[in-house]
């Protein structure tokens, strides 16, 4: 099926590893145009290089709790591209941490990262988004923003705020005709989990110890995502096709829920 994105131009912020890669490495092949940014751009620059050989990239390094870098970024963006068609806000991580165990700065961080990483990009790219006959943005969430854990206590308060402010987003952004939607994520094998799991220096293996949290948390499906099974339902919301779609929020976690 063709998803109506070659020559869209579409930013994603995290662009570097993990999910952001993945998105855009997707786009790439439906032949998007690109603008990318994380925070190390040497190697955002050596892991996006082949995604030149395939289409118009432009990579920057950016900080997405600061205006001026968010603003600097999306002005780049947008002289090098001629505009906007779509915005992946994807920049994030997750604290592993007990209420009782955050110190006040790391809460403030967290809820920087979380609620001006998106907000930020949003605002600066508004107003190119509206000239566009298919704005979009897709805010990459998680599904803890709905079901908190102790041991990600702050991560899932800022998430939860994230979640609202996207879904008030939506509302304000309609009269520009720009939709914006959620992908929420569950367990995804990412940087951030090997990490963990070299930490963990448990005997078994990646798969056999991530599917042992797997079902510990309860996951229907047993294992955690790929990257590119978010990169999936990311890339199909950017499309034209999902042009009656905003508002929504895509649980994306191998069928792990403990709400209705």
């Amino acid at each position: 099926m063709d998803l109506h994105l070659k020559d869209r131009r579409i930013l994603i912020t995290g662009a570097s590893s993990g999910i952001g890669l993945a998105t855009a490495t997707m786009l790439a092949a439906e032949g998007a145009r690109l603008a990318l940014c994380a925070r190390d751009q040497d190697r955002l620059r050596a892991v996006t290089a082949p995604l030149a050989e395939q289409t118009d990239v432009v990579t920057a390094s950016c900080d997405v709790t600061s205006k001026q870098s968010v603003e600097d970024f999306v002005g780049r963006a947008v002289d090098h591209l001629g505009g906007l068609d779509g915005v992946v806000c994807n920049a994030g991580r997750s604290l592993m941490s007990t209420v009782e165990e955050t110190t006040d700065d790391e809460i403030r961080e967290e809820f920087d990262l979380k609620i001006f990483g998106a907000l930020n990009v949003v605002r600066s790219a508004r107003k190119v988004l509206a000239s566009s006959d298919a704005g979009s943005i897709v805010v990459v969430n998680a599904i803890l923003s709905r079901q908190p854990e102790s041991r990600l206590a702050v991560t899932a308060a800022a998430r939860a705020g994230l979640l609202n402010l996207s879904r008030s987003l939506a509302n304000d952004l309609a009269v520009d005709n720009i939709r914006v939607n959620s992908v929420l994520l569950g367990l995804v094998d990412t940087g951030q989990w090997q990490r963990r799991y070299a930490d963990s220096n448990s005997a078994l293996d990646f798969a056999q110890w991530s599917a042992e949290i797997a079902a510990d948390r309860g996951i229907a499906l047993g294992r955690f995502g790929t990257a590119e099974e978010l990169a999936f339902p990311i890339t199909t919301l950017l499309s034209p096709r999902s042009s009656y779609i905003t508002g929504a929020a895509l649980d994306v976690g191998g069928g792990v829920h403990r709400y209705i």
